[in-house]
């Protein structure tokens, strides 16, 4: 029984999903059902060292997505449109899909995963978060029998790569960030990644798996690593910390039959003896805690032909299978998504967790001390208050606090930044 395959796009992944179809020799028999029937790109008459089947590429990727003969689209042309209006075609048209595209997914998601179900069709999207690494079916099937409480991850390779190379050759962003772009782990316009949003398209993806409802993109705070500098990554160092950014989604809800989500991205303070804080260069890694299996964590590269196509190629296997066994009915409920609520995000003046920031203050007597009371009278505990140097006429101060509302240490933050003796605060970051 063979299943043909509709390739929409042949770049990197399109290339290494393909790669993987035409030499099955080695991998799981089911491999070998899987035929390479239609390959959409923007020019056929492009030298490709890749060795294709006669007369499968084409330029009309619509007629691909509507095309009777086909039984699986595989989408890998990113961005958020043609991809939208081709995976609703594909699904209109009563076709499996399958996708890599994390944008996509996290915006549209309420629209594409609804006209599948209806259709009685699947939409599997493994290789959006994570590249090879098999978070969105562990989350889906492996560990379904468990209450989840925590999703936290290093989700982007370029901005990992950036705060490794940041941390151990002592280097400022915008230089790492130019020689990332030259060697190619950074696009030319890096905005997705530096600021945030790549992470923030893959933690909704994984919270809406881990707990079982649908994602407002539009609640997930986002901040990036631009203003993260070389002193801060120093003094994260000092203080037994690296940087990373981090992608967390947390259960905090304060009673049983309650559900409050915190969905957030932003460079964070992890203390070394953390399992994230050794996860450098280009790899990501997913920590996953529940309950009744505790701490679980998934790591690998996040990003490449070879990873992402890995994951394509297993979601291809997982519908082919399925379409093999007749009397499995559509949908399946392990494979599907059929979320309806939209689950309760809370504001980050609610989150309690810990800060670093650093202060550039005038060289006058009382500064700490008046410091110290305003975060006193707003409620925040100081871990530690350390006066690091002088900086011309200006004294630098870093504070640590323990656990607190973010909603009192801002009030904190801005009286301070009205104080005369207060030149600039020149980072606050948050603490694991």
């Amino acid at each position: 029984m063979a299943f043909k395959i509709g390739l929409l796009g042949l770049g990197t992944v399109g290339a290494g999903t393909a790669e993987i179809l035409l030499s099955p020799d080695g991998r799981h028999p089911l491999l070998q059902e899987l035929e390479i029937y239609r390959v959409g790109v923007r020019d056929i008459s492009r030298t490709r060292s890749l060795q294709l089947p006669e007369n499968v590429l084409t330029t009309d990727l619509e007629a691909i997505a509507t095309d009777p003969q086909v039984d699986i689209v595989v989408e890998l042309i990113g961005g958020l449109e043609p991809a939208r209006s081709l995976i609703l075609q594909a699904i209109a048209s009563g076709k499996h899909v399958v996708t890599a595209n994390k944008a996509v997914i996290s915006r549209y998601g309420q629209e594409i995963f609804e006209a599948a179900n209806e259709k009685g069709v699947y939409v599997m999207s493994e290789a959006a978060v994570g590249g090879g690494i098999p978070v969105i079916q562990t989350l889906k099937q492996s560990l379904g029998a468990n209450r989840i409480q925590t999703v936290i991850g290093i989700v982007n390779g370029t901005t990992n790569y950036i705060l490794t190379r940041m941390q151990t050759e002592g280097a400022d962003f915008a230089e790492v960030l130019a020689d990332a772009q030259q060697l190619g782990y950074a696009e030319a316009d890096p905005t997705a990644d530096v600021d945030g949003l790549d992470a923030a398209d893959k933690i909704a993806i994984l919270a809406s798996l881990a707990f079982g409802g649908r994602i407002n993109l539009k609640d997930v705070y986002c901040e990036g690593i631009r203003q993260v500098s070389a002193a801060d990554i120093d003094y994260a160092d000092k203080l037994g910390f690296v940087i990373k950014l981090l992608a967390i989604a947390q259960d905090i809800k304060s009673k049983p039959d309650t559900e409050m989500l915190s969905i957030r991205v932003h460079p964070t303070f992890v203390p070394k003896t953390h399992p994230l804080a050794s996860v450098n260069g280009v790899y990501n890694a997913i920590l996953v805690e529940g309950e009744p299996i505790g701490q679980l964590m998934l790591y690998g590269r996040g990003a490449g032909a070879g990873p992402t196509a890995s994951a394509v190629v297993s979601d291809m296997m997982n519908i082919a299978a399925i379409l093999k066994t007749e009397t499995v009915p559509i949908p399946h409920p392990l494979l599907s998504c059929t979320h309806q609520h939209y689950c309760k995000i809370a504001p980050m003046q609610e989150l309690v967790t810990r800060f670093y920031a650093r202060f550039l203050t005038l060289d006058h007597p009382g500064v700490i001390g008046k410091l110290g009371t305003c975060f006193g009278e707003h409620k925040v505990s100081l871990e530690s208050v350390v006066q690091t140097g002088i900086h011309g006429d200006l004294a630098e101060i870093v504070v640590v606090t323990h656990d607190v509302r973010e909603g009192n240490f801002q009030q904190a933050i801005d009286e301070i930044r009205a104080m005369e003796s207060i030149d600039s605060i020149a980072s606050i970051l948050r603490v694991l």
